[in-house]
């Protein structure tokens, strides 16, 4: 029979590159270590991640609060411990302020060498729902981009057939008359204005991509914020400074931050906005490229979180469809040209929202060996 895992790890003279930290650390799952009181002993990466603040802010913290009392999380690890048995259960609903909604699997299993303590496993069941989100949000921006040849080819023309024709007849026309004919031709220029936005879905395979320090860019959407529409709010960075280049054309990226951060500027109250943007790297996360068989690993993540009313319900599940605003004045199609952007450059965007939390997380690629060659 061979030996345990544990038991061929401690005999192997190379086991230091095991580290059982290095090891937790490397999962995509998020786990922690509670003590007989429930007070937090452990965490590693995914759980920072999935509870937004760092380990040494979470350890020695109760895990109440970090999940309400009545969560099923907690009546897990309490059948754990008082049998002395691992369980498991799927489809658990989190949803607190610092996780937003999220359905996971959890596995407890109590430590034998500690009495009382036990091992929980939040494994978000999200991998296939984010694939699904990105391939609409791919699909949303593809039926723009062909909108817009449409509108291009077949409404343009014709607008300016009938805005010459107004000019003509306000020529001869009367006072009154002209009111109508400037209607007309103020109406047509706000549509092919709108036109000429649209045309910014169309499909770009000549750009070239490459080597992008993300925190440059972020740092260049940050003072184009502060210097106007988010003059009076207070923006937080909280970088990673160890990422890896960022995979991607800088000037595409500056307009998808810059889209991101604004709309948060305009969500947060006048009194106590903040915004914050974070950068980190993640592991698990690999898609298909656009148009390729080529899988890419997805582990730089950057978020833009605010503090504003959050998203109303009826418009999450189609947030990234074009015409779709929670502005009175907006057109809708900030976060469809967003979408077709970041799924150009085979990541993945997704969001989510409570009141005075709503947090977009944009996934990247990393330059890898041969990219740009």
């Amino acid at each position: 029979m061979p030996a345990p895992l544990a038991t061929t790890l401690r005999r192997d003279p190379d086991s230091s590159a095991f580290d059982p930290a290095i090891v937790l650390g490397s999962l995509g799952a998020a786990v922690l270590a509670l003590d007989g009181d429930n007070r937090i002993r452990y965490a590693n990466g995914a759980a920072e991640q999935l509870f937004a603040c760092g380990a040494a802010y979470l350890i020695g913290h109760a895990a109440t609060d970090f999940l309400p009392p009545d969560s099923p999380v907690l009546s897990l690890v309490a059948q754990a411990r008082d049998g002395n048995i691992s369980v498991a259960e799927h489809g658990v609903t989190l949803d607190t302020p610092r996780t937003g909604h999220r359905t996971v699997t959890v596995q407890v299993s109590p430590l034998i060498e500690k009495a009382g303590s036990v091992v929980i496993s939040l494994h978000e069941q999200s991998i296939a729902l984010k694939i699904g989100a990105q391939l609409t949000s791919r699909n949303a921006a593809r039926s723009v981009t062909a909108m817009a040849a449409i509108l291009a080819h077949e409404v343009k023309n014709p607008l300016s057939g009938i805005r010459g024709a107004a000019q003509l007849l306000e020529q001869n026309a009367g006072e009154d008359d002209r009111i109508l004919t400037r209607l007309i031709c103020d109406e047509a220029d706000r549509i092919v204005a709108l036109v000429d936005r649209m045309e910014a879905f169309s499909d770009n395979p000549t750009v070239e991509r490459g080597a992008v320090n993300i925190h440059r860019v972020l740092e260049h959407v940050r003072r184009i914020a502060e210097a106007g529409f988010a003059r009076s709010v207070r923006i937080i960075e909280n970088y990673d400074p160890s990422l890896p280049p960022v995979l991607g054309d800088r000037d595409q990226l500056v307009q998808v931050f810059l889209n991101l951060v604004k709309n948060a500027a305009e969500a947060v109250p006048e009194e106590g906005g903040e915004i914050v943007v974070s950068t980190g790297y993640q592991h698990g996360i690999r898609l298909a490229l656009p148009g390729s068989e080529t899988r890419r690993h997805l582990p730089l993540v950057v978020s833009i979180q605010d503090n504003g009313p959050g998203i109303p319900e009826d418009l999450k599940p189609n947030l990234f469809d074009a015409f779709v605003t929670t502005k009175t004045s907006g057109s809708g199609l900030g976060l469809a040209l967003v979408a077709k952007i970041i799924g150009d450059h085979g990541g993945v965007i997704e969001f989510d929202s409570v009141p005075r939390r709503t947090i977009f997380r944009v996934m990247l690629p990393m330059v890898q060996d041969g990219d740009g060659k």
